[in-house]
């Protein structure tokens, strides 16, 4: 399931910077470009809450 461009270019982290996020399709996640913690995507509803988030690499 694809999430629509256009919510993709205003989601942002949801930390205090504020960061943009790059969608990975495959992996059905989100990725902050500065803090690099990754957020998952269920059912096609971004999860963006702190503690639902991995750091990057993570398994």
């Amino acid at each position: 399931m694809s999430l629509d461009p256009q919510l993709l270019e205003i989601l942002a982290c949801p930390d205090t910077h504020h960061a943009p996020l790059t969608y990975d399709e495959s992996a059905q996640t989100l990725t902050c470009t500065q803090c690099h913690r990754v957020f998952p995507v269920r059912d096609g509803i971004p999860v963006l809450l702190l503690d639902e988030a991995t750091p990057a690499g993570a398994s």
